[in-house]
């Protein structure tokens, strides 16, 4: 080897790897050319470049691991030692003055070995030479083979100014040199940010990479500044300008050899299903955590593992510690539902989203400030008309509210449809008979109305004596409807009370108008605080709350499950802590424009806790199918229903396929410890650290004993984030703005006699202008809707590929879904557009 190195001692030569010295000993004997050499300083290698002044050739060095089909110039290998150490030759003439010498790709150098290229001189060549070396010297010869993406979450506080650093693994177990990812008068890594590099193909490592690991140090930590801010302020900042939410980490592949195929990757540990916007794979590996000082974190591909898959579990543990001290129960009302104690930092609004809804709600304030200024006392229905006109819009109702067929359809498509049910028979205490429907059932008596399932019930029995802010009466009405030949639902008859007798007439649309208005408008009154503290509210909001506490407590940010859930826990616990300290508070929203007030919607939601059922309100077939409305020939028109069932049904084909995935075989189920803890405390009583879930699938012993089990619980904590959240919430405006139409409070006691109403009688029981346009406003902003369509994540967290292929399908399934609902709105009575995808969002942030 030494005499075929020095027959080309006049060319160039590079040398690279741990065996420097040795190499340069056995090609030049003991003689120190040290002034002729420059010295590259790199990552990964320390390299010497010799230069004759009489020959002038450019050279370009690459790497090589081992002899293999890479190399399509001629050339030759020798063995050196006890490791491969490759001498090459190659020649290209330059005949042209700027003919530039072809790039190599052969596959990356091992760490422990060395390279050595040596090219011979050719006279005539072009003489650029120098510059070029000079060039070499500053920016090495090696080509870019990663490019590093390093995304900042998007969380308050999440910048650093600390150091990064990232060391790459492949899938052979060879690593790269630690990469600094701090950029000289740059600042990056800030928050919502993506701070990138590249890595060159002198890197140490090749193809797939198949681990991270990244630290920082505590450069720049500012708790002193905590200090002085808690001394200010009285609140004292948590982290300083170190602290660190990584969100994931991207390496980009830049340059694969033309001629190396991509390898075969079978298995989910290495694969990957991303492209950069070069083309090449895209390995992604998300932490989606706080990085601490010093401490190393391993992440591999896509992190996502089982429990007892989990290849750093006590990193696993520590985390769950952590979070269990952070997400902490609390039950703020008695016997009321399980809420976060403090709201955790990572939880708050973004402040994009803060300032958005902020500045909304200033706008619809000024609005109704104008109107106040610019209007006087109303004391007709037509002036409360007109005020719309100035300033929120119309709701599509103001001109129908008073008719009976509207009144039937905001049972089957308002903001409260989970009322209505199939009457089988009359209860004993709703004072109805066949003289007090005479004439109101086409050609029917009652008995063949009821057998001919053509009767429906609305029994609001649960707000029977509530105890209401400032002793307000509240009703607790029964409302018969009988579903025409035209098939539209007709109100027949209402009783506002739940005891019959002389002082609680029943109220039919044979009484005068205004009489049988005023019943409507009572009847709405009671179902409006039901809506509020149950259907909207309570199964939602308060109950998911807990849901989304327990998740944090007991399954890791790494578990599938949690990646699955977490995009529809969005805001959640933010928006209930917002909104129970302004609206659902002493002297708030609630205390002020709902009749039942803070007192009263507590208490209600204790009732309706204490009655709800996974397997009855939880799935959405079951809880149509409890009432008698589920199939389509006893009720034709109930959109609703019609739009509800397809869209849980798309919902739970995604939960399917992600979770039939991870629990490929009974041993993995039985084996999810995580999972076990995380049942146990959803059905735990609220009072003892639990969510207080009834009839949740499964047993005390083994948790979840089937799939399904899981799927179908999973499947109803998504819909109801989603699908329930969208039908209780985005109408409000349309349902409540318009305050006669669905009243939240009637300034009057309810009706023990049938008396006659003038207009003047019905606008005294109507709020007064300022909590009318109060009542405008809230219902207002809680119509807007606060973040993306359903399936349109704002942060993605499943980057495997049988989650990144169920999103999509998710997504092509809720997009034909959108299509189909829109056709059918076409032939509606009216429009019911509240559980299209396109508007139903990821989560309940308002």
């Amino acid at each position: 080897m030494q005499d075929d190195a020095r027959s080309h001692r006049h060319g160039f030569l590079l040398v690279g790897g741990t065996q420097k010295s040795k190499l340069w000993r056995q090609l030049h004997g003991n003689r120190a050319h040290t002034r002729r050499y420059f010295v590259l300083r790199r990552p990964a290698v320390h390299s010497v470049l010799r230069y004759h002044s009489q020959w002038k050739q450019r050279a370009i060095f690459q790497s090589c691991y081992s002899c293999g089909p890479h190399w399509t110039y001629s050339h030759k290998c020798l063995r050196l030692s006890s490791r491969n150490l490759i001498v090459a030759t190659l020649w290209e003439q330059c005949r042209h003055h700027t003919l530039l010498p072809r790039y190599l790709k052969p596959p990356i150098l091992g760490s422990d070995t060395a390279a050595v290229v040596v090219l011979p001189p050719m006279r005539g060549c072009c003489g650029l030479t120098k510059k070029w070396i000079m060039n070499l010297k500053a920016n090495g010869a090696s080509k870019t083979q990663y490019r590093l993406h390093v995304v900042t979450g998007d969380r308050r506080g999440a910048g650093t100014d600390a150091n990064v650093y990232i060391i790459l693994h492949d899938k052979q177990g060879r690593a790269t040199p630690p990469l600094s990812l701090n950029k000289v008068f740059r600042n990056d890594n800030e928050r919502g940010s993506t701070t990138s590099m590249d890595v060159k193909d002198d890197c140490g490592i090749a193809g797939p990479v198949e681990k991270v690991e990244v630290w920082r140090d505590n450069f720049a930590d500012l708790t002193i500044f905590g200090t002085i801010t808690e001394f200010l302020t009285g609140r004292r900042t948590k982290r300083g300008s170190s602290a660190w939410f990584l969100d994931r980490i991207e390496v980009e592949e830049i340059d694969m050899p033309e001629e190396e195929e991509q390898p075969a990757e079978n298995d989910n540990n290495h694969v990957t299903v991303h492209r950069g916007s070069s083309g090449g794979r895209l390995w992604v590996f998300p932490l989606q955590r706080w990085v601490e000082a010093h401490r190393h974190y391993e992440i591999r591909l896509h992190d996502i593992f089982l429990p007892q898959h989990d290849p750093y579990p006590e990193d696993r543990k520590k985390d769950l510690h952590a979070k269990r001290q952070e997400y902490r129960y609390e039950q703020k009302v008695e016997h009321g539902p399980a809420q976060i104690e403090n709201l955790p930092s990572d939880e708050k609004f973004s402040e994009e989203y803060y300032w958005t809804f902020a500045s909304e709600k200033v706008s619809l304030l000024a609005q109704t400030k104008f109107i106040e200024w610019t209007t006087t006392k109303w004391n007709t229905l037509e002036n409360l008309k007109s005020v719309f006109k100035k300033s929120l819009g119309e709701p599509e109702c103001i001109d129908v509210w008073k008719e009976d067929w509207w009144f039937g359809l905001q049972r089957l498509q308002g903001v409260n449809p989970q009322v209505i049910a199939l009457c089988t028979a009359i209860p004993e205490n709703f004072d109805v008979t066949e003289e007090t429907v005479k004439g109101l059932l086409d050609d029917l008596t009652l008995e063949e109305a009821l057998k001919k399932k053509k009767l429906f019930i609305c029994d609001l029995e649960i707000t029977d004596n509530l105890d209401c802010k400032d002793n307000r009466e509240l009703a607790s009405p029964l409302a018969l409807f009988y579903l025409n030949k035209e098939n539209k639902l007709m109100p027949v008859a209402i009783q506002l009370k739940q005891k019959k007798g002389p002082d609680n007439p029943v109220y039919t649309p044979n009484d005068s108008p205004n009489t049988w208005l005023v019943a409507k408008m009572f009847y709405n009154n009671a179902e409006a605080q039901h809506h509020q503290a149950l259907t909207h509210l309570g199964y939602t909001h308060l109950l998911m709350e807990g849901v989304v506490i327990c998740t944090h407590r007991n399954l890791s940010p790494s578990h599938p499950l949690f990646k699955l859930m977490a995009p529809h826990f969005l805001f959640l616990l933010a928006i209930n802590t917002r909104g129970l300290e302004k609206l659902v508070a002493p002297g708030g929203w609630v205390d002020i424009c709902m009749t039942q007030g803070v007192q009263g919607i507590f208490e209600l939601m204790k009732r309706g806790f204490d009655r709800w059922r996974f397997d009855r309100e939880g799935q959405v077939e079951k809880e149509l199918e409890s009432r008698g409305v589920l199939d389509p020939e006893v009720l034709p028109y109930y959109p609703y229903r019609d739009d509800a069932i397809p869209l849980f049904n798309v919902i739970k084909k995604y939960v399917r396929t992600v979770v039939t995935h991870h629990y490929d075989t009974p041993e993995k189920l039985a084996g999810d410890w995580e999972l076990r803890w995380w049942r146990e405390e959803l059905v735990k009583p609220r009072d003892n650290n639990g969510v207080g879930l009834r009839n949740i699938p499964g047993n005390e012993e083994k948790g979840f004993t089937s799939v399904d089990e899981v799927v179908d619980v999973v499947t109803v904590i998504i819909a109801t984030c989603s699908l329930g959240h969208a039908a209780a919430n985005f109408q409000q405006y349309e349902q409540y703005g318009f305050v006669p139409n669905y009243p939240g409070i009637l300034m009057g006691p309810v009706p023990c006699e049938k008396k006659i109403y003038s207009e003047k009688d019905i606008m005294a029981l109507l709020p007064d202008k300022r909590m009318t346009l109060d009542i405008m406003v809230i219902t207002k902003l809680l119509s807007s809707r606060g973040t993306n369509s359903l399936g349109n994540f704002e942060m993605q967290y499943l980057y495997d590929p049988v989650g990144v292929k169920a999103a999509e399908e998710f997504k092509k399934d809720l997009k034909k879904l959108s299509l189909d609902m829109q056709k059918s709105n076409i032939d509606r009575q009216w429009k019911f557009e509240w559980l299209d995808p396109t508007i139903v969002p990821n989560s309940i942030s308002v």
